[in-house]
């Protein structure tokens, strides 16, 4: 059962996971640049998501720095 978030209220919204796959290939989705993959595995794409996350973070930084 899912709950809302620190600072919601109301009824939760449906919510769905970030990774998925698709005819034996990984795929993570994203709100900037929509899914990105294919992965040879799970482990690969969070491996990827990760400096994915990263990359966004440093580019925020440069951008409001």
């Amino acid at each position: 059962m899912h709950s809302n978030r620190r600072g919601e209220q109301g009824n939760v919204p449906f919510r769905s996971g970030r990774f998925f796959n698709i005819d034996s290939n990984w795929y993570f989705s994203c709100r900037e640049g929509g899914d990105q993959g294919p992965f040879d595995s799970r482990d690969d794409a969070e491996a990827a998501l990760t400096l994915y996350i990263r990359d966004i973070n440093t580019l925020d930084q440069r951008l409001y720095n």
